[in-house]
């Protein structure tokens, strides 16, 4: 009874993983239960196990939809149409389960895409097809005829494999009115049956007693099996044998040798003689697997092993020995005997692994399941638990459920096919009993390609030198791009990226091999009309989606020497290179006779040209300039010299194989004056070819001429309107240079002044009280009350004017620029000449870039000066290259008179001169006065 308890536990702790829920990772376990009973027969329909999954019918078969369990679930099988699962093959409850509580088969059913796996438990009911059967037909009992009355002896039990109500129920003996039947509980729900005696025995009445014990079981309907029982009657026998104990227990390892005892049971008897002898036997009703596992000796009651013991296939054993005397009759007595296994570390762990398929995307994501794994251990408590663990340095980890014993291999980490194609996995499964058992399993992953690799040109961009004149049709380049990835995402197509088709397009000339990337021109190219060029080529794979990148092609076209040099002069009217040239034949040596030009459209050396004299009819008369073709006289004419010469002036250039071309020059020696007539007739000759050129030269000339004059007097009329009024002291320059770069109009009393200043050099002075080119003009207009403050004797001198006079002035205040109605535009820097409250004005110099007729400078605290009706400004003109100054004086009637005008050095020289005569006429007068 304790025996089946265990086993029932140990189905229970089997089948409750597969009751649970179970997710891992990406895809999805899940549990469903059917009940079938046994001997069910072949295409037998547990259910439909898509439909109650929810899966998709039409899927199945692209899914893989299928069993993966081990060999047992090999008796049934699943429809990839319908998704049904039937019965393969008839199944016994007894045989499958050998008499368990419960009998449940656990299939693993696995999908694709996504991996799913979905357990289900089918259990299978007992159905009454067994009859309780005895072990043998008949039993024989010897009873002396002295037994008293309730006396009990054994019989043997009834066996049904059925389980639970369809096995043995109960027994029926016979009628008898020496015997009854009594039934006692075995203790693993089984009845054993005793037979009682009611009354006394009489040998001499009746020597035997013939009776039937029938095991009827609780099915419907039942079923039931007999045995016959043959009492003899026998002589007196008083004692029986006595057990020491009634039950008898020893625990032993399992794995124990064969021939080891187990078991010593030991039982006396009274009597003498045969009466106390005593012999053992196992009782004839035991599970076969006790007569397979232990030997029993009948002479001295010790238990051997016969066979293997083995914890993980029974882990305790039940039996009943009989320890009979020899006498006549036999009296008999038994005792129970328990057997208990005690586990050893004897089984390493078993690791399954459950895959589709061993090949993973490269571009799975962490956490993608590719392999379910579970671990198992026959063996209990310690011994039975278990450790897995993975090699190390490895993208993948196991993923443990809240089960025990199971994971799933998943990535850990991105995959890259290109850095690594395969991975062999070791899985170590380790268990916790001493000595610690393992075991290893190795996987191998290949990693499969996916288009995640561009095609790749070695260099980009590229560079093609091409020879001219290539032959049309040929192959000018191959291009090449190398794709990491496999198959037929590693298969590149080529093709040219095609342009507007303008004239500068190049691509509609060129053509590509699409499988090979041979680039043919299909026209030849010319470095004279195109000298480089570039296009673009696209490589493209055959993945889903198609990977491409570019390569840019940078083409120069190289020259050759396929142009000869063209004479360009002379040029006949025909187009012939023949010139005919006329010298006066009193011309010196070294006289430029005419100079040949030529020209070739190659380059670099293919265009350099060199000059020869192939034919000449006096070489003592004429020579060449090799390099620019200039034919001159070596010596002059004598009157021995032909007075006509012809020359043939070879042209070549400087090809690996030169090119060349002739021009005839016919010199002839004239009398001077016809050389001159000559010369007349080729210039009018010329200037009848270029009268149109000419003419539209003379027309735009003259236009701008006339502007030019336009704006000089518009320049000067503004100048001579412009009102300015300045007051200042007399300014003298003491290192003039002779230029005149800018002027100062000032007023002090009542007359009005212009300071001319000349170019100064660095450190000169400016000596108030001079007049040195200084103009005085009288001031009509104003009134001799007004008399101006003295100046500031701080001079200092803006940018502009600094860079007129070079002289050492410093940068102040900028003033107001305005306009001639007063609004402010801009502030320049100024000289500032007055003193605190005085006012003054000064021009622009000279290249500032401001017009003096419509701007003019305010400085100092003063308003801007106001002419008074009548009154005229002083007009300074300043003429470029001289220092000559025009002043213009007013009159009383309002006309103007130019008074003087002043030539710079040359009147300062006559001023010196004119003192020294003045100095010196008074040396004179002063001598004569002494005398």
């Amino acid at each position: 009874m304790e025996y089946r308890g265990q086993r029932r536990r140990r189905h229970w702790c089997i089948a409750l993983p597969f009751l649970l829920l179970l997710y891992f990772g990406q895809h999805v376990l899940a549990q469903i239960r059917y009940t079938i009973p046994e001997e069910a027969k072949e295409g037998y329909s547990v259910g439909n196990v898509a439909k109650d999954l929810g899966l998709d019918v039409s899927t199945l078969s692209e899914r893989q939809f299928r069993i993966v369990s081990g060999s047992e679930d090999a008796r049934f099988q699943v429809n990839q149409n319908n998704g049904g699962l039937y019965v393969l093959r008839k199944i016994d409850r007894e045989e499958l389960c050998d008499g368990g509580l419960t009998c449940i088969v656990n299939l693993k059913i696995v999908v694709e895409n996504p991996l799913e796996i979905h357990y289900v438990a089918v259990e299978i009911t007992d159905v009454n097809d067994h009859s309780p059967v005895f072990p043998e037909s008949e039993q024989n009992l010897e009873i002396a005829e002295n037994t008293a009355p309730g006396e009990e002896f054994q019989l043997h039990p009834a066996r049904d494999p059925d389980h639970g109500q369809n096995s043995v129920r109960y027994y029926k003996l016979s009628q008898s009115n020496h015997f009854q039947l009594e039934l006692r509980d075995n203790g693993d729900d089984t009845k054993m049956p005793f037979l009682k005696l009611r009354s006394g025995l009489d040998r001499e009445h009746q020597s035997k007693h013939h009776l039937m014990l029938t095991a009827i079981d609780g099915g419907n309907p039942p079923r039931s099996g007999s045995m016959n029982l043959t009492i003899v009657v026998l002589d007196n026998n008083d004692n029986r044998p006595l057990f020491e104990k009634d039950a008898y227990s020893v625990t032993i390892p399992e794995n124990i040798a064969i021939k080891s005892l187990v078991l010593k049971v030991n039982a006396t008897d009274l009597d003498e003689g045969l009466n106390g002898e005593v012999v053992y036997s196992f009782v004839k009703s035991l599970k076969r697997k006790v007569y397979d596992t232990f030997d029993l000796d009948k002479d001295t009651g010790e238990i051997y092993i016969k066979g293997n013991v083995d914890f993980e296939d029974t882990e305790m054993y039940r039996a009943d020995i009989t320890a009979s005397d020899k006498g006549q009759p036999p009296k008999t007595t038994n005792c129970k005997v328990v057997i208990k296994i005690a586990d050893v570390n004897d089984n390493k762990p078993e690791i399954d692994v459950t895959s589709l398929s061993n090949v993973v995307p490269e571009d799975s994501k962490p956490g993608t399941v590719i392999f379910l794994i579970s671990i198992s251990d026959k063996d209990s408590a310690d011994n039975g638990k278990v450790r897995c663990s993975l090699s190390d340095g490895l993208p993948f980890e196991l993923k443990p459920s809240f089960t025990d014993n199971m994971y799933s291999l998943v990535t850990k980490s991105a995959l890259d096919r290109e850095q690594k194609s395969s991975y062999e996995i070791t899985i170590t499964a380790t268990d916790a009993g001493q000595p610690q058992l393992s075991t290893v399993k190795s996987l191998t992953v290949e990693i499969s390609d996916v288009n995640d690799n561009h095609p790749e040109f070695p260099h980009n961009p590229l560079e093609l030198y091409l020879l001219e004149n290539n032959a049309p049709g040929a192959s000018i380049l191959s291009v090449s791009a190398n794709d990491r990835d496999l198959n037929e995402n590693a298969a590149v197509t080529y093709q040219i990226v095609r342009g507007n088709g303008t004239q500068n397009d190049m691509t509609s000339f060129l053509n590509i091999n699409s499988e090979n990337g041979h680039i043919h021109a299909l026209k030849s190219f010319d470095f004279e009309i195109v000298k480089t060029f570039q296009f673009q080529v696209v490589a493209t794979d055959s993945g889903t989606p198609p990977l491409s990148s570019n390569v840019t092609v940078k083409v120069y076209i190289l020259d050759q020497n396929d142009n000869a040099p063209v004479i360009l002069y002379p040029k006949s009217a025909n187009g012939s290179a023949e010139g005919v040239e006329e010298i006066p034949r009193n011309v010196n040596s070294g006289h430029l006779v005419t100079k040949v030009r030529a020209y070739d459209a190659d380059v670099g050396y293919n265009g350099w040209l060199l000059f020869s004299v192939q034919e000449v009819t006096d070489h003592t008369l004429f020579g060449l300039d090799r390099y620019t073709g200039q034919i001159r006289t070596l010596r002059s004419f004598t009157e021995t010299d032909e007075p006509r010469h012809r020359l043939v002036i070879l042209v070549k250039d400087n090809g690996n194989v030169s090119l060349s071309a002739t021009a005839t020059i016919i010199v002839k020696s004239v009398e001077p004056k016809e050389a001159f007539a000559a010369a007349d007739v080729k210039n009018a000759v010329s200037d009848e070819e270029d009268s149109s050129v000419t003419f539209y030269l003379i027309i735009t000339l003259g236009s701008v001429s006339v502007l030019f004059l336009i704006s000089i007097i518009v320049l000067i009329a503004m100048q001579c309107s412009k009102s300015t009024d300045y007051s200042s002291k007399y300014l003298q320059d003491t290192n003039y240079d002779g230029t005149l770069c800018h002027s100062i109009q000032y007023r002090s009393g009542d007359k009005r002044y212009m300071l001319v200043g000349p170019r100064m050099s660095i450190g000169s002075t400016i000596v108030p009280g001079s007049n040195g080119n200084t103009l005085v003009v009288p001031n009509r207009g104003r009134r001799p009350s007004e008399e101006p403050k003295a100046p500031n004797a701080d001079w200092r001198y803006s940018a502009s004017l600094r860079a007129g006079m070079q002289s050492s002035v410093h940068m102040e205040e900028s003033s107001v620029m305005q306009g001639a109605q007063g609004v402010l535009v801009q502030n320049w820097p100024t000289v500032s000449s007055a003193a605190d409250g005085e006012g003054g004005e000064v021009s622009p110099p000279v290249g500032a870039g401001v017009d003096s007729n419509s701007w003019h400078f305010r400085y100092g605290p003063q308003g801007p000066q106001h002419l008074k009706p009548g009154e005229m400004p002083p007009e300074a003109f300043i003429i470029p290259g001289s220092p000559a100054i025009i002043s213009i004086r007013q009159g009383q009637d309002g006309d103007d008179k130019g008074d003087f005008i002043t030539f710079g050095k040359k009147e300062e020289a006559k001023k010196k001169k004119k003192k020294k005569k003045e100095k010196k006429d008074k040396r004179e007068k002063g001598k004569d006065d002494d005398d």
